[in-house]
């Protein structure tokens, strides 16, 4: 593996990862301008940017950028995440030239046509009623609100119809002059990338983004507490959750174990008693996200409104039976699987970039390999028990249910155990 790292006189960071047996590449520029980073008046303004970034620039039409990229077999998409928002190509090594080519002329050159805004809107909006009409996504966006409420990191990443239809072309060239700036955006590529070649074209065609760092977000505050919403449902939807942890926490690892061993696979104590001993659901699982400064766990689930409360219970059960009785053999195998995460990451070039880039915005360095191998093996059966009692001892839960409203307030009735236990 050979990373190399440099950075343009504006402050933007370009990396690599050059694989010599790879013909094709993997390009993406990150900008720490997620949804946390919007303002009050700016809910869903970051993804209605990611879209409207394909929509035409000062030298290429929307059709002209997609004609470009699929002439030579690459994809151009773009994500936006809570904290981040990325651009990304992939595409024949040979082909970079183009990428970086396009993804700056993107940042850089958009026009934000008018009647191009007003359609993209109308998509989103579209997007914003299919989320309403699934209950998964509805349980998640209610289950984050819960748990950060009256905060950018609570919010949906899509905004609501009323708010991204206020957005105007002033208003994304705003947010952009705020946001996208040298220091809080990386270029990093990996695959067949001669990294000299892409760092002269990056500080040619990226020397227009301003340099200085762009102002910092409001310190997150995790409130948890109750949020229902009954529906004429099969099934209820539920969330359960408590407070996690920041990426910068030295007990993240040990936490992500807990979380495997808890819900992470077919093996784990929730699939293995909720599902496979009571029956009680068709799929459970667990899960950590973690942010710059605050985290969130939660055990996602969704069963027959009469086993929603028996359900609840058990989760709870098994988080503090875990927290304490973890066992070795459960501790080698989470590890076993966080390593294999790792190494599968390695064997692909847009994963590898996705890694680079995501890491050095969030840890201002690019991490090897070998580093997080190490932190892995010093997870031990111990550290992974602490990490447990630490996080079902931390305090109010987050509890999110859609479905049949009984159900779900008697489920919601026991989550009071586990924060008396907590307390």
């Amino acid at each position: 593996m050979t990373i190399r790292v440099d950075k343009l006189p504006n402050g933007i960071t370009v990396a690599t990862d050059t694989m010599p047996d790879v013909k094709t590449a993997s390009l993406g520029i990150w900008v720490a301008a997620g949804a946390r980073y919007e303002d009050g008046d700016e809910h869903g303004i970051s993804h209605l940017l990611e879209h409207m970034a394909f929509k035409g620039t000062k030298t290429r039409s929307a059709l002209q950028i997609s004609e470009e990229i699929e002439n030579v077999g690459g994809e151009l998409n773009a994500m936006t995440g809570i904290e981040v928002t990325s651009y990304y190509a992939r595409l024949l090594g040979k082909d970079l030239p183009l990428a970086i080519d396009m993804l700056s002329d993107i940042l850089t050159n958009s026009t934000f046509e008018l009647n191009e805004l007003g359609r993209e809107q109308g998509v989103i909006v579209q997007e914003i009623g299919g989320a309403a009409d699934d209950p998964d996504d509805i349980v998640y966006d209610m289950f984050q609100e819960t748990a950060f409420p009256g905060q950018a990191i609570g919010r949906p990443i899509l905004g609501t119809p009323e708010s991204v239809r206020s957005f105007t072309p002033e208003k994304l060239r705003a947010y952009m002059a705020k946001r996208y700036r040298g220091t809080r955006m990386i270029v990093a590529a990996a695959g067949a990338v001669d990294h000299d070649r892409l760092l002269a074209a990056s500080g040619a065609a990226l020397a227009s983004v301003p340099g200085g760092d762009a102002a910092g977000v409001v310190q997150a505050d995790y409130v948890g507490g109750v949020k229902i919403k009954p529906r004429k449902l099969e099934q209820s939807h539920l969330v359960l959750g408590l407070e996690g942890v920041s990426y910068h926490a030295p007990e993240r690892f040990s936490l992500q174990a807990f979380v495997n061993i808890v819900g992470g696979g077919s093996s784990s104590r929730l699939f293995q008693e909720v599902r496979e001993r009571r029956g009680l659901c068709y799929s459970i699982h667990a899960f950590h996200s973690a942010y710059q400064d605050a985290g969130l766990f939660g055990v996602s689930a969704g069963a027959d409104t009469g086993d929603a409360e028996e359900l609840t219970r058990v989760v709870i059960a098994e988080l503090h039976e875990a927290a304490e009785k973890a066992t070795q053999i459960e501790v080698d195998r989470a590890k076993a699987q966080m390593k294999v995460g790792l190494l599968s990451a390695l064997e692909s070039a847009s994963a590898r970039a996705d890694q680079l880039g995501a890491r050095l915005l969030a840890f201002g360095r690019a991490i090897p390999f070998e580093e997080i191998e190490r932190r892995i093996d010093e997870i031990t059966l111990e550290s992974v028990r602490a990490a447990g009692r630490k996080l079902v001892g931390g305090g109010r839960p987050t509890f999110a249910g859609v479905g049949e409203a009984k159900g779900l307030e008697r489920a919601e009735a026991a989550t009071e155990a586990l924060q008396r236990k907590a307390a």
